[in-house]
């Protein structure tokens, strides 16, 4: 492939397995408060400002409190292959950032259980980077603008269905991966789908 391109990733089910707890927290909450079954599943790629405002205003800075504590008992282990893919593309050259809907608070509390990650990347965009969350592009739109690749010419790793549809209509190509989602829902959304990222490689790219 050509090398004068630029990688996105999406964090959580791209980078660190970390969905399944963030479903357990969220389904529980949801269930609390009298949600829809779906809600853990709705929500993912979503903000943590816009998934708040389902819950009673009064209730928000509780919840907010509680997922905090919650994200710092976790582990964050990071994927199969995606340590050896970054390297790859340092040792290509090729600019990446993460594009992720979490917060400041989780990104701390990530990096300080996985170090190694923040230097694989050059840039970061949270969700307090961006007024809109997926499935509106603004984020990998950032992104592509912070790593000074037109987004045309990068590829965005996305594995929920709001972030495959930011990746879609940013107009970057989209690497699905399918460890959220079935692969029959995610390859509509996708040029390539996987089910993980390893193996990864930049001879795999369309």
């Amino acid at each position: 492939m050509n090398t004068n391109k630029g990688m996105l990733f999406d964090l959580d089910g791209v980078l660190v397995d970390s969905e399944g707890e963030y479903s357990i927290f969220w389904g529980g909450m949801g269930e609390r408060y009298g949600l829809a079954p779906t809600f853990a599943a709705d929500i993912k790629g979503t903000t943590i400002g816009e998934i708040l405002l389902n819950f009673p205003e009064g209730d928000r800075m509780q919840i907010l409190d509680a997922l905090h504590k919650f994200e710092s008992e976790m582990k964050y282990p990071v994927y199969p292959g995606v340590m050896e893919f970054l390297t790859e593309l340092r040792q290509a050259g090729i600019p990446s950032a993460i594009v992720t809907s979490s917060d400041n608070v989780k990104m701390e509390l990530l990096f300080a259980r996985q170090p190694e990650l923040r230097g694989m990347v050059d840039f970061i965009v949270t969700g307090s980077m961006v007024t809109h969350s997926k499935p509106n592009p603004e984020g990998y739109l950032k992104g592509a603008d912070l790593i000074g690749v037109p987004i045309e010419d990068c590829y965005v790793f996305e594995d929920s269905m709001q972030g495959l549809q930011a990746g879609r209509s940013s107009g970057a190509k989209v690497i699905g991966i399918a460890t959220t989602n079935p692969r029959a829902k995610v390859e509509p959304l996708a040029d390539l789908t996987v089910d993980s990222m390893a193996g990864m490689s930049l001879a795999k790219l369309p």
